[in-house]
């Protein structure tokens, strides 16, 4: 809103209409004992209504923990024989997936540690190729991340990726893909 000079009454009105606006929106709030009488923004009290969870959101905020990932360790079943969690490396989510009636699965973990970014892949580097995996060139690597490389086993089929991010001294690793159960 512009105000005009020399138009008193209408600056007048338009001040008025502004405090009447701002006080409009706020309520006093319920004034019983022990309570707080302090204002409240009337559409405080109808945002809490309005945000309160629908049944979809209900749904993702529910009470049973995913039986598949776990946060702050290993998830059950999680191959750490392959992707072992070296000493001083915070896990901050890991999770073990099956792929419907097969015997493959999707893992993921990520971590946050003090390791360079070389020594974090060489850990994975030497776990997996052990373990017959194969490290695939890296032809365009993510410029965002300190590190990245894929492997690969059993002719593509199993596949894991790494990324490391670094940020002021502290990396955050992700590694992902799918493997295949020994079976």
């Amino acid at each position: 809103m512009v105000l005009q000079p020399g138009r008193p009454r209408v600056r007048a009105v338009a001040l008025a209409a502004l405090v009447g606006m701002l006080l409009g929106g706020c309520d006093r709030g319920d004034t019983a004992a022990g309570s707080d009488s302090s204002p409240t923004p009337s559409g405080a009290s109808s945002l809490a209504r309005t945000a309160a969870p629908t049944d979809s959101a209900t749904a993702l905020l529910n009470d049973a923990p995913d039986p598949n990932s776990t946060v702050g360790g290993l998830a059950p079943g999680f191959p750490s024989d392959l992707l072992p969690v070296p000493g001083g490396v915070e896990v901050l989510v890991s999770s073990v997936d099956p792929v419907g009636d097969s015997n493959a699965y999707q893992v993921s973990l990520n971590l946050r540690t003090v390791l360079t970014a070389s020594e974090v892949v060489d850990v994975y580097r030497e776990s997996l190729t052990t373990a017959g995996f194969t490290e695939a060139e890296q032809t365009t690597p993510d410029a965002a991340l300190a590190a990245q490389s894929t492997f690969t086993r059993s002719g593509g089929d199993e596949l894991l990726v790494i990324g490391v991010l670094d940020r002021d001294g502290v990396r955050t690793v992700t590694i992902g893909g799918r493997l295949r159960s020994a079976t």
